[in-house]
């Protein structure tokens, strides 16, 4: 089956056909935004019969592509007349073209410094003629009074406000180009039918208004029968705008035809989000994406309830589906999916996840807002809380949502869902997972996933800040202006008696979350020297203060002595054995491995036998619920 012809059109003919409504633009197609010197650009183009690139338009009339429409900007109002064709490739040549050309109204656009103009075009015809000059030269621009002047108005340069000033100063308006034979009678009897300018109308007729009278350019019609998705290929493989569009503008342009405003209603929603930092970079794909996996899920399950085992569709999040996407569907789990990404939301906040900066994957917060939106209130339950993080952490450590994640989306609601619930097999993405302790010493920005989810955990013991010795919460957090700073400071580890290279000190291993205050008392001194200055400011004992330390994953001991070498391996030991906790599960001490690959028992590495099944059941006092998250996270 044909999905596209291609062929050659005129011009006159597809700017006939915008006037007359038979083409227009979907609703999801953003304005026009061509200034003044492309307009011209185009314009000499077409008058030099060169290529402007070829057109793509739809065929209108698949009803499961029905998209809200509208004339281009400059056309007549359509009055609510369907569309014969729609603008899907094109959109600001034809739009200049058409508004210069066929309008017959002043041109609304931009000069070079952004700022709008009102532009009227003309073809300077003994420019256009010359064969010295280059036709682009001879097409320019007036403002809307038709009327140039100079030292402040006093001197007019080039009046055009008459018929009679055009013919005088021998300048071509462009928008009468297709309606030439109303213009030259006149132009002869302005001359007084001098016979050299009926031989220069005669030529400039041919060369140039035949030229655009006869121009043609290459069309691609797609055919009706062509599915959303290849609509939205379009748009992101051939679009020559400069912008490609959304899914979401796809779905906005769609909902449109029956009334609905998309892009209100997510207005709304982020409206809701704002009270939640986690939010902020949740972005509309992210929301749409989410409902389009869980109204595929609550399909399958609404299918498996009744019997109909050999009809279970595909749970999916992948851009067919959203295209797909039914608005009746939409609006049937709206709400479950908003409430989903904002418990999503405070169970980060329970997890020292307090800012959108520091979540490891925005894209893990798709499925997680479906699960939650599935799992309900039994979420609540401490045990099914502590299984939701566990393949958090696994996701998170083991760097699984950085691209292609659509199918892992799908196994996630399914198999997190049954494992929580039901008791099923152990995710994927927790069998997925592995970390290997080297990639500790890479994890160095906030880039990376891992990187957030260590600074994370680092604050899961009631960690606090050495200067005022409180808790790290979310209060603190944004009061305090906590961030992740150095242990041993940067000019420490570069002085050249020191010699620490910038892989070990510039890694998650030496850094941890303090106040700005604190680390502005730091300094660049050793440990040792500004250990001395925090504990005289913050008034506690020795054995507090060395508490507070340790709430740090470090050993004060190491920091006293300044020996970076025994903090440093320390350290990473001690954060791998959060890793452990967070994930479950684990991790293969590279230095601990044999030469034929078997893993060795080393006390000296590990200080303390780990009894996983012992790290997943979690202090139920120390844990946090939702209702304790205020709505200023």
């Amino acid at each position: 089956m044909e999905t596209f012809d291609s062929k050659k059109t005129s011009l006159y003919e597809i700017l006939k056909s915008i006037h007359e409504g038979k083409i227009q633009l979907p609703d999801f197609q953003r304005g026009w935004v061509w200034d003044d010197n492309r307009i011209k650009g185009i314009l000499a183009s077409v008058a030099k019969s060169f290529p402007i690139g070829a057109v793509m338009l739809l065929e209108n009339g698949n009803e499961s592509i029905r998209f809200k429409t509208k004339a281009i900007e400059g056309a007549p109002d359509v009055n609510g007349k369907k569309p014969e064709m729609l603008i899907l490739d094109g959109q600001q040549r034809l739009t200049s073209l058409y508004q210069a050309i066929i309008s017959n109204k002043v041109v609304k656009t931009r000069n070079a410094k952004g700022y709008e103009i009102k532009r009227w075009y003309y073809i300077d015809m003994q420019k256009a003629l010359d064969p010295d000059t280059d036709l682009e030269e001879a097409i320019f621009s007036i403002n809307e009074n038709k009327i140039i002047t100079e030292n402040i108005g006093r001197d007019v340069v080039l009046d055009l406000t008459t018929r009679e000033k055009e013919f005088e100063n021998m300048m071509y308006p462009v928008s009468l180009i297709d309606e030439y034979d109303t213009w030259f009678p006149s132009f002869f009897e302005f001359w007084e039918y001098d016979k050299e300018k009926i031989k220069f109308w005669n030529e400039f007729h041919r060369r140039i208004i035949l030229g655009f009278n006869n121009y043609s350019l290459p069309v691609i019609e797609m055919t009706k029968d062509n599915p959303k998705e290849a609509v939205c290929q379009v748009f992101e493989k051939v679009n020559t705008g400069g912008v490609s569009l959304s899914v979401f503008e796809l779905l906005t342009a769609s909902f449109a035809s029956e009334e609905f405003d998309l892009k209100e209603d997510w207005n709304h929603i982020k409206s809701k989000f704002k009270s939640f930092k986690v939010l902020d970079k949740t972005s509309e794909i992210d929301f749409i994406q989410a409902i389009t996996l869980f109204s595929t899920y609550r399909r399958k399950i609404d299918l498996e309830q009744v019997g109909q085992k050999d009809n279970f569709p595909a749970v999916s999040a992948k851009r067919k589906e959203m295209l797909n996407l039914e608005l009746s569907d939409y609006k049937k789990y709206r709400n479950q999916i908003v409430d989903g990404f904002i418990k999503a939301s405070k169970i980060l906040v329970e997890n020292h996840i307090f800012h959108s900066r520091d979540v490891p994957y925005t894209t893990q917060l798709v499925p997680m807002a479906a699960i939650l939106s599935q799992l309900g209130k039994d979420i609540d339950n401490v045990g099914n809380k502590t299984k939701l993080m566990r393949w958090f952490w696994c996701g998170v450590f083991g760097e699984l949502y950085g691209s292609a994640n659509e199918t892992r989306y799908a196994l996630d609601i399914v198999q997190v869902v049954d494992w929580i619930l039901k008791n099923g097999p152990e995710p994927k993405t927790i069998y997925d997972a592995n970390f290997v302790p080297s990639r500790l010493h890479t994890l160095r920005t906030r880039n990376s996933a891992a990187y957030k989810g260590i600074y994370a955990i680092l604050m899961d013991d009631n960690t606090r800040d050495w200067l005022s010795g409180t808790k790290i919460d979310i209060s603190t957090y944004f009061s305090e202006s906590i961030d992740i700073h150095h242990i041993f400071p940067v000019a420490w580890c570069e002085k050249k008696e020191n010699a620490i290279s910038r892989d070990e000190y510039d890694s998650i291993i030496n850094k941890t979350p303090l106040s700005g205050r604190t680390n502005r008392i730091v300094s660049g001194d050793a440990p040792s020297k500004y250990l001395d200055r925090i504990k005289k400011n913050v008034g506690v004992s020795d054995d507090e203060f060395i508490e507070i330390l340790k709430s740090h994953v470090v050993n004060p001991e190491f920091m006293y002595k300044d020996d970076f070498k025994g903090f440093f391996n320390d350290r990473k030991e001690r954060i791998l054995q959060k890793i452990e906790k967070a994930m479950g599960k684990p991790i293969m001490r590279e230095q601990a491995i044999s030469e034929e690959g078997e893993y060795k028992n080393d006390e000296e590495l590990i200080d303390e036998t780990v009894d996983f099944s012992q790290l997943m059941l979690l202090d139920e006092e120390n844990q946090l619920t939702s209702s304790d998250i205020t709505q200023d996270d």
